[in-house]
């Protein structure tokens, strides 16, 4: 693996930046330097933090996808934990970020556009260009940050799984991603910030980097984050994508897919209580031997999605896809497509002038070599 000094542990640079200011962490358990989180480094340097931010499944990481997350207390500091995901997403509320200057964010994404801690960055970003207020992005890899795939998203389709015009996979940091957003006046009413980006260092997009901590409880491993482009758009459908097993977004089956020797069970366990086929043995596919390199060769790869279609279609009491799938693929004619029988190959080359074209417009805010 490339040594890389993740933004949060260059030190030397920010901490002067922070002093004699009223500090906003957001984090959450991958806000990690080495042992130590990225908020006692704070503390031990003297940095005034008054407050933490919590993203999706709180601020140590162990809620389950669109829980409830509730506003506490970090056992470990005694600072106040202010939620922004309370399972349904709205404003930051005005009142969390007057009493303090800079919103510093350290958080590890994994490069989607369905992925959400960038849309909370994004409303912290609203939030403080609003009343006035710094923004300071600790920088870390994007373990996706290799390619650009899928269709920019259509903003008809805007929701808390997308939030931004940008491909499902946009390859980008979340720095770049802060920078861009800010450039190409995406902030509301195409609102200012004043923005600074600490960069990681000894890191360049086709950089393998892998993520010492998981980034959320169902992405235990680098498969799983490779194969995530491809396989959260189960979860807009009656298939099961291993939430419940240890092998979540490594495989996909339903207790009536057919001719298949790959069986899996989904139970209730912490990150997923309740998964989708509860205690039902499911036949299906196991993605796990497929070589990390084939699985970022082929990018977002709907074979598997059209494979449980084409088994399942007809066998169902209900539609194969909910509304949710284009929320995902953030485009309103991707189902029709499969519907109809085309190829994923097919499918992928209606995106290919979005990827171009993104590919150009992001060019301006990479801190990073291609």
């Amino acid at each position: 693996m490339a040594e890389v000094t993740v933004g949060a542990a260059r030190t030397d640079e920010y901490m002067p930046m922070l002093q004699g200011k009223r500090v906003a962490l957001f984090s959450n358990h991958t806000g990690m330097v080495g042992p130590k989180h990225t908020l006692d480094l704070m503390l031990e340097g003297g940095v005034d933090v008054r407050k933490l931010f919590s993203p999706e499944h709180g601020f140590r990481g162990t809620a389950d996808a669109g829980e409830h997350v509730s506003t506490s207390t970090d056992p470990v500091s005694g600072l106040p934990i202010v939620s922004l995901y309370d399972g349904k997403r709205k404003d930051v509320d005005p009142a969390a970020v007057r009493d303090i200057d800079v919103i510093v964010v350290d958080i590890q994404d994994v490069g989607l556009r369905y992925y959400t801690y960038y849309c909370t960055m994004i409303d912290l970003m609203n939030a403080a260009a609003r009343q006035g207020k710094q923004v300071m992005v600790l920088d870390r890899p994007n373990p996706n940050g290799m390619y650009v795939d899928g269709p920019i998203l259509d903003m008809k389709y805007k929701s808390g799984v997308g939030k931004l015009p940008i491909p499902v996979v946009h390859g980008l940091t979340l720095g770049e991603l802060a920078g861009m957003a800010l450039g190409e006046g995406w902030l509301e009413n195409g609102a200012k910030v004043d923005l600074t980006v600490i960069p990681c260092l000894g890191y360049g997009h086709q950089t393998r980097y892998e993520l010492p901590i998981a980034p959320s409880p169902n992405l235990r491993d680098m498969k799983s984050i490779y194969l995530y482009p491809s396989t959260r758009y189960f979860e807009a459908t009656p298939v099961s994508l291993g939430r419940g097993t240890d092998m979540a977004f490594t495989v996909y089956g339903h207790p009536l897919m057919r001719n298949r020797s790959f069986e899996f069970t989904p139970r209730s366990i912490p990150g997923a209580k309740n998964p989708p086929e509860l205690d039902k043995l499911c036949h299906g596919v196991d993605l796990r031997n497929l070589s990390d390199d084939e699985i970022i060769a082929k990018g977002i790869n709907l074979e598997y999605l059209i494979d449980a279609y084409n088994d399942l279609n007809g066998q169902l009491d209900k539609d194969f896809f909910r509304n949710f799938f284009e929320l995902l693929i953030g485009r309103g004619d991707i189902r029709g497509m499969i519907e109809n029988g085309k190829s994923a190959d097919e499918i992928k080359a209606t995106w290919a002038s979005d990827v171009e074209a993104f590919k150009k417009q992001r060019k301006p805010y990479l801190l990073y070599n291609e």
